[in-house]
């Protein structure tokens, strides 16, 4: 009897070991199944992702990923969320996917799946028109009051920049929203605002009386979109759309739609 009931809490577990397995394996069939994918953006990030005057979604990204989910044949919706909440809404499958000028990082690459880039970016310095000071290299951001946008690559580079001793803690600035931190920069409660270079172009036409101090390869780099772990199947797919819209010049035409034009 008890070897029985042994075997039987042996059997359950197995069943539930290889029903999670394949959750992971089948999140492509689950996806077109359904006839929809939820993906995750943080849409305060012009020209990638950011809401118009009539409330809509616009952006590269958003014209990406509205392409890819066609291409895929399924329905897309949007879930908008803080930047710093896109991976653990991956992990915990909240969403299916998430795109926001995402870099990767081999931090991140532990936690979720990486499709291949579809674009490069650089880091820039934001100053107010007035700034007096000088930035000559990245570095030197760390005499200043320095805002950043929580939970990105230039957040984790300026909290390194704190443990070196070269920034002091009370002068990062860490937002939620990246338009939040422009109009602080702006009105003076900061000094410097690290961010992607062509978001930061924007958010500085967007806002005004703020510019480009240095812009320079920090932190940045390839941008891709994010998957749950282990999730070759979808990336496969999405990776197979990715090159078809290169060769056929669609991310070109959206670059210059939404960057080069701007």
């Amino acid at each position: 009897m008890k070897r029985t009931f042994l075997f039987v809490l042996l059997a359950a577990a197995l069943l539930l070991s290889a029903c999670g397995g394949a959750t992971s394996a089948n999140h492509l069939e689950a996806i077109k199944k359904a006839g929809v994918i939820k993906v995750g953006t943080s849409a305060d990030y012009p020209p990638f992702e950011y809401v118009d005057k009539s409330g809509n979604k616009v952006g590269l990204d958003i014209d990406l990923m509205t392409e890819i989910a066609k291409n895929m044949g399924v329905k897309l919706e949007w879930v908008d969320m803080p930047f710093d909440s896109l991976i653990a809404g991956v992990q915990e499958k909240k969403i299916d996917a998430a795109i926001s000028s995402i870099n990767y990082t081999e931090e991140r690459a532990k936690q979720v799946t990486f499709t291949d880039p579809y674009y490069t970016l650089e880091d820039s310095f934001l100053v107010a028109d007035g700034f007096k000071g000088t930035l000559k290299a990245p570095e030197d951001c760390a005499n200043y009051k320095v805002g950043v946008q929580t939970g990105t690559t230039q957040d984790t580079w300026l909290t390194d920049l704190v443990k070196s001793g070269k920034l002091k803690e009370a002068n990062l600035f860490r937002y939620d929203r990246a338009d939040q931190a422009a109009l602080d920069l702006k009105s003076g409660r900061i000094e410097v605002l690290m961010a992607d270079s062509d978001p930061a172009a924007m958010l500085a036409k967007q806002v005004g009386g703020i510019k480009e101090a240095l812009k320079a390869l920090v932190t940045s780099g390839p941008v891709n979109i994010a998957l749950p772990a282990n999730d070759a199947e979808t990336a496969k797919a999405i990776n197979d759309i990715l090159k078809t819209l290169k060769s056929n010049g669609f991310i070109d035409g959206l670059v210059k739609k939404h960057l080069v034009l701007q």
